[in-house]
């Protein structure tokens, strides 16, 4: 049987699919039984039946792509928490199992290796960057062994901090407090300094121009909109690569909710971030200033008083199978 299976594969490189827990699942960790779970979300009116569905499919799919993927290599299936701890062999072909946030979550722990989006319901799902099902699996993987199928470039971005720590980000990256209070640094860009207090800043690429930068962006231009006729000026919004221009090599910063005062100015608070330029902030705060990239909170650095981050284009890039 093993042998006959050995004989089928197409490559000895690797193939890893990457999975993420359910809903369900996560309730589960949360009330210890199915039953539990049931009997918390329908005591708050809600329709579990919708969770079970969600579970159902997507192990179903999972089922799938691991019957499929066994005929062609060596399989691996490794769920979204251990993918920071994951290493990762040059010509291994790695296969996220939607939804977008699990390939943009897994990409930046890659380095080179081709990245398969897969979505496992369509009905469910838009899947931005899950241009596959698991039923294209089988003729897909041995196209992306012999490179026959075209990858999109993504470009990352990367803060660095003067203690050596980096951290990556596919969509994005934020610097600033840990909770809901003000962060205090002194950001320059551009030959322009200044010191500031706000609720952070957000520094996104191309893929993650269309994310949170875009509700920033809404917010801000949603404010002003009603008193742009009553300004001697435009007021000017620097356009960000579009959606399609996932290979930019440049950035975009915005502040969010700049606080002006005695001490701290808003001058600087949306700009680019050209490939070999940087972002520079410095800590001002004594405690709780932290930098996470792609909405991962609980993976973060810490950016207290002392600390610098850069924060620029990363050399590092994914490659994303279309």
């Amino acid at each position: 049987m093993h042998a006959n299976r050995a004989a089928e594969r197409q490559t000895e490189n690797k193939i890893i699919l990457v999975t993420r827990k359910t809903r369900l699942e996560e309730l589960i960790v949360k009330y210890n039984t199915v039953g539990q779970a049931r009997f918390y979300i329908e005591h708050l009116g809600a329709d579990f039946s919708s969770y079970q569905a969600e579970h159902d499919n997507y192990q179903a799919c999972v089922k799938a792509a691991e019957t499929s993927l066994l005929r062609l290599g060596r399989l691996q299936i490794v769920d979204r928490g251990f993918v920071p701890n994951m290493i990762f062999g040059e010509h291994d072909i790695v296969i996220a199992l939607g939804p977008d946030g699990l390939v943009v979550n897994t990409m930046k722990y890659l380095d080179g290796q081709r990245l398969i989006g897969v979505n496992p319901d369509a009905r469910r799902w838009d899947g931005v960057l899950l241009a596959f099902e698991v039923s294209d699996l089988p003729s897909l993987v041995p196209e992306v062994l012999n490179r026959r199928r075209p990858v999109r470039e993504v470009t990352m971005a990367v803060a660095r901090l003067n203690n050596g720590q980096t951290m990556l980000g596919v969509n994005d990256i934020f610097i600033g407090p840990r909770s809901h209070i003000s962060a205090h640094y002194t950001i320059q860009s551009d030959g322009q300094q200044e010191r500031q207090s706000s609720s952070g800043i957000i520094v996104s690429t191309g893929l993650g121009s269309t994310g949170w930068m875009k509700s920033v962006l809404a917010g801000a231009s949603a404010i002003c909109q009603p008193l742009a006729d009553d300004l001697p000026y435009e007021l000017p919004l620097i356009p960000m690569p579009a959606s399609s221009s996932w290979d930019a090599r440049e950035l975009q910063f915005a502040v969010r909710e700049p606080f002006p005062s005695k001490t701290s100015s808003t001058n600087l608070v949306h700009g680019l971030i050209r490939d070999h330029a940087s972002l520079q902030i410095t800590s001002l705060m004594p405690e709780h200033g932290v930098i996470f990239s792609d909405g991962i909170e609980a993976d973060y650095l810490e950016f207290n008083a002392g600390l610098t981050a850069e924060i620029g284009v990363a050399d590092r890039r994914g490659y994303l199978v279309m």
